[in-house]
C-alpha cells in the first residue's frame, strides 16, 4: 500500500522475501481456483479499503454474506449464531446470557483508551463473571492468541466485539472479493508496476544500513526505507535500537475436502483442548460450488517455534474429531508465519512506535491503526499515512 502511494512520485523498489506477494493475505494457486492462505474476511466499517478498491476497479467484485459462529465442547458443536441459539447454549446460565447481551450492546460505547492497561481476562471476570468468561470468551482469545491469551488487553476484546456487531438474525455481515483477496493483491501489483516500481521477489532483507545521507539495502543505496518488517527483526539486523513489539506466529492448515463438517457454521472456536484454536469452514461462508470441493481452515498460533510434528497433530485431530475419512480429505497445506502479529497486551498502547525514527519509516500490523483490531483496513492506513510523511521528506 505504501509502494502503491510513493510510486508515482519516487522511484520505488519493493524487497518481498517470498515467491508470492501478499504476506498473511497471499494465495495458493490451485488447478481451478485461488484461495487464502490464512483466512480473511471485511468489514462494513473499512472505508480505506472500500476506497483502494474503487480506485483499483475491482469494487463490484466486493459481495457481502453472513458469518454463523459456533463453539465446540465436551465432544459437541454448539451453534452461537441466533438469540435462540444463545438461550438454549447449556455451558452458560441465564444471567450469564444477560451479561453477555449488556457487554455486546455497550461494546461500542466503551472508552477504549481506558482499556488498553485493564487484560480481557480481568475486564470480563471482575464485570461479568468467570464463567462467562471460561466457557465464552475464553476460546475467541485462545483462537487468536494461543497460549499468550491471558496477557491481551481488554481493549483489543471489546474492540473486537464492537467491530463484530453488525449482524442480523443469520450471522454476522462480513465482506469477501468474488474470487479472492488474491484479487488485491494483484490490482495492487498492476498499479505499483505500472508506476514504474520494481518488486523484488524472493529478495528477504539481509543488510539495513545508514552510509552518509543514504540507507544501504542489501548492497544498494536508497534514500529512504520504509520497513513494515517486525521492528525486533529490523533490530537485528540493522543493529538499531527499535521498539520492543511482542510477536506471536501462526499455523494455519487449509484443506480441500469431499463434504461439509461443521453442519454448515463458518467460524468454530474450539473450547475442548485441541492443536487449533478455530476451525473456519471457508465454504459455509462462500458457496461451495465455486471451488467443486470444502475448504476448511485450522487456524493455531504459537510464540517462538511450533510445536513438534503440528501438521500430522493438527489432521489426525481434526479428522478424529470432525469425523473426516482419508478419503475426505483432497489435500492439505499448512502455512507458517513466526511474525504473523503483535500480541495486543496489556498497555500495547505505550508500545506503538511512530512511522518514523532517526530516519527510518516503519508501517506495519504494529502502527497505530492496527490497534486494538489489525485488519486490512488497519494495513491500508497505515502505508498510506507512512507514505504520506515519507513523501513530504523527500523534499528535505
Amino acid at each position: 500500500m505504501a509502494a502503491h502511494n510513493l510510486s508515482p512520485a519516487a522511484s520505488v523498489d519493493v524487497l518481498e522475501k517470498q515467491p508470492v506477494l501478499g504476506g498473511c493475505l497471499s494465495s495458493y494457486h490451485m488447478d481451478q481456483y485461488t484461495i487464502e492462505r490464512y483466512y480473511h474476511h471485511c468489514f462494513p466499517t473499512d472505508a480505506a479499503l472500500f476506497s483502494l478498491l474503487e480506485k483499483l476497479g475491482i469494487r463490484d467484485r466486493l459481495e457481502w454474506r453472513s458469518g454463523t459462529t459456533g463453539y465446540y465442547v465436551h465432544g459437541s458443536l454448539y451453534p452461537l449464531t441466533t438469540p435462540r441459539e444463545i438461550l438454549a447454549y447449556p455451558h452458560l446460565s441465564l444471567l450469564d446470557k444477560v451479561r453477555l447481551a449488556i457487554l455486546t450492546l455497550g461494546a461500542r460505547k466503551k472508552d477504549i483508551q481506558t482499556l488498553d492497561s485493564i487484560t480481557a481476562e480481568d475486564f470480563v471476570v471482575n464485570r461479568y463473571g468467570r464463567n462467562l468468561y471460561e466457557s465464552f470468551f475464553e476460546p475467541l482469545l485462545a483462537s487468536k492468541f494461543g497460549e499468550m491469551r491471558s496477557t491481551v488487553s481488554a481493549a483489543w476484546l471489546v474492540s473486537r466485539i464492537a467491530i463484530r456487531s453488525h449482524r442480523g438474525v443469520s450471522g454476522e455481515h462480513l465482506g469477501y472479493l468474488k474470487g479472492g483477496f488474491e484479487q488485491l493483491i494483484g490490482a495492487l501489483e498492476q498499479s505499483c508496476t505500472a508506476a514504474g516500481c520494481t518488486i523484488h521477489r524472493n529478495e528477504p532483507l539481509t543488510e539495513l544500513r545508514k552510509n552518509g545521507e543514504k540507507w544501504v539495502v542489501n548492497g544498494r543505496p536508497y534514500d529512504r526505507v520504509l520497513s513494515t518488517i517486525p521492528p525486533s527483526e529490523v533490530e537485528r539486523i540493522s543493529g538499531l535500537t527499535m521498539p520492543s513489539i511482542p510477536y506471536q506466529g501462526a499455523a494455519c492448515m487449509t484443506l480441500g475436502l469431499e463434504r461439509e463438517v461443521t453442519e454448515g457454521i463458518y467460524w468454530v472456536n474450539m473450547k475442548d483442548p485441541a492443536p487449533y484454536g478455530a476451525v473456519v469452514a471457508h465454504t459455509s461462508f462462500v458457496p461451495r460450488d465455486r471451488y467443486g470441493e470444502s475448504i476448511i481452515y485450522l487456524g493455531s498460533y504459537f510464540s517462538g517455534k511450533p510445536s513438534a510434528h503440528l501438521e500430522e497433530r493438527m489432521l489426525n485431530d481434526f479428522s478424529r474429531r470432525f469425523g473426516a475419512a482419508e478419503a475426505d480429505i483432497h489435500w492439505h497445506r499448512l502455512a507458517v508465519d513466526r511474525f504473523a502479529g503483535p500480541i495486543y497486551v496489556a498497555g500495547y498502547q505505550s508500545l506503538i512506535p511512530e512511522y518514523e525514527k532517526n530516519g527510518l519509516y516503519m508501517a506495519g500490523m504494529f502502527s497505530r491503526p492496527n490497534y486494538p483490531e489489525r485488519s486490512m483496513e488497519g494495513s491500508i492506513r497505515a502505508g498510506t499515512e507512512a507514505a504520506t510523511l515519507l513523501k513530504n521528506g523527500l523534499g528535505s
